[in-house]
């Protein structure tokens, strides 16, 4: 399973990449590989403030639908037009061009509270 040393993770499987005071978010190569074939990725927070551990919008895969979690508090300030077009990006490309969202931190400190790689890739055991 891939997990990029450059990432920080969530237990509930997001990722998210630290640039300045944002934060892009997406969920990981191994989410996407147990939801499989991604359908529809619904993203209805853009403009929003939410609290880490907030549900930010809801992947439908063929067989089920999962809840996406923000990992750090802040506001949502962009959704990925290239997931909106085309769903099944975040299946080929999890970490770079599958990002879901853009956030402006409100706490950038909560970024130490995630996974390191080596944590993470644990959970995924």
């Amino acid at each position: 399973m891939n997990v990029p040393a450059n990432l920080k993770y969530s237990n509930d499987h997001e990722w998210c990449r630290i640039e300045g005071d944002e934060a892009v978010i997406g969920i990981t190569d191994f989410a996407q590989s147990q939801l499989g074939d991604i359908v529809f990725v619904d993203v209805p927070t853009v403009g929003e403030t939410l609290s880490a551990g907030d549900v930010f919008g809801s992947i439908e895969a063929v067989k089920t639908v999962s809840d996406a979690f923000i990992p750090v508090s802040g506001e949502v300030v962009e959704f990925n037009p290239a997931v909106d077009a085309d769903p099944s990006i975040v299946n080929r490309d999890a970490y770079g061009e599958g990002w879901l969202i853009r956030v402006k931190m409100s706490d950038p400190s909560e970024c130490d509270a995630l996974l390191t790689p080596e944590q993470y890739g644990e959970l995924i055991g």
